[in-house]
């Protein structure tokens, strides 16, 4: 007899339900969250599981490898595409959803979603911790040039933040002294920020320069260690895509549709896929807008990079063809993507 097992899984508690191929439940329970506690229920029923499943979410990835780790086979499916199916039923709780999504597994109803692995983990929380980091630097900036203004004071153009500091030094000296200690504590928060920036780009570069996928990807004009660093972590497995083709429809950069009857209408792009990568791809778009002037400012940088990674012939193929083009696209290497 085969069996299927379908878990629902929250912060404090997992609903399990186990059924056989014929859709009858065989056993059901409640434990803890916890990946121990988990397969102790399943490896007591004394079963031979085809598969398991359990949805994409926060909890996932660590429950899965730690659920296979006692040789449990765990699926993780797509949390989406399960609620969607499970949006047919009346009655919406935990015991149902395990129910469900143990029947599904047991039809074969779901889309497997991959697991990443444990280097993209640690790339997408390095990225992922810059991201917010830079998101606090520019909303305290911007709380500080808001503040000036009550006093009107007009900072003007962006700028360094070592400059961007002197000058709030020299402009608040004449402000009264509670809205000085006020933008000197906000000044010393931006600074902390500025060197936890600094060190996580300092591993990151470190990281990509020793990752011979990411040095092929900035050989590419325009892509940086950011980028390349974004994009591995998202494929992650580059074998799990039948052709190159499919990539984009992932990144969500492929247009929707909808089609049904005599209406067929075509719209933007899904945006289904990782936002960091759509963004990214965006800033690349960005840099690569620049003037044949400033192409030839950075070739030097460019060819510098490319004898330290050994490739000075796709470097110098490269600069031959930007000089040559008219619409010459602005290249960047991994130091400039930094400032």
């Amino acid at each position: 007899m085969k069996y299927y097992s379908g878990l629902d899984v929250s912060l404090k508690e997992t609903f399990i339900s186990i059924v056989d191929e014929k859709g009858k439940i065989v056993k059901e329970e409640v434990v803890a969250s916890e990946s121990d506690a988990i397969a102790k229920c399943l490896l007591d029923q004394d079963k031979r599981y085809e598969v398991i499943g359990i949805e994409s979410g926060q909890l996932s990835i660590s429950m899965c490898k730690e659920l296979r780790s006692f040789g449990l086979p765990v699926v993780c499916v797509d949390a989406r595409h399960m609620a969607a199916a499970l949006s047919a039923r009346i009655n919406k709780n935990d015991k149902n959803d395990a129910r469900g999504i143990a029947q599904m597994m047991r039809v074969g109803l779901y889309k497997e979603v991959l697991v990443k692995s444990d280097e993209s983990c640690q790339i997408k929380v390095a990225l992922g911790s810059r991201r917010q980091l830079i998101c606090s630097k520019q909303q305290i900036v911007g709380t500080i040039r808001g503040l000036l203004k009550i006093h009107g004071i007009k900072l003007g153009k962006r700028s360094k933040f070592e400059t961007f500091a002197l000058r709030i030094q020299e402009t608040i000296n004449n402000v009264d002294e509670i809205s000085r200690s006020s933008i000197e504590a906000l000044l010393h928060s931006l600074k902390t920020i500025e060197e936890s920036i600094r060190k996580l780009d300092k591993i990151l570069s470190e990281q990509g320069r020793k990752d011979e996928d990411c040095k092929l990807l900035t050989t590419v004009p325009g892509v940086g260690v950011i980028v390349a660093m974004t994009y591995k972590a998202a494929i992650d497995d580059p074998y799990r895509f039948e052709t190159s083709y499919t990539v984009g429809a992932y990144m969500g950069l492929s247009p929707r549709q909808y089609a049904s009857g005599e209406v067929d209408r075509h719209g933007s792009i899904s945006k289904m896929g990782p936002m960091e990568c759509r963004k990214t791809s965006q800033h690349l778009i960005e840099l690569a807008k620049a003037t044949k002037q400033s192409v030839q400012k950075l070739t030097g940088k460019l060819v510098k990079e490319a004898i330290e990674l050994e490739a000075e012939d796709i470097a110098f193929s490269k600069i031959i063809r930007e000089l040559s083009d008219d619409d010459a696209e602005e290249v960047e290497d991994s130091e400039d993507i930094w400032k």
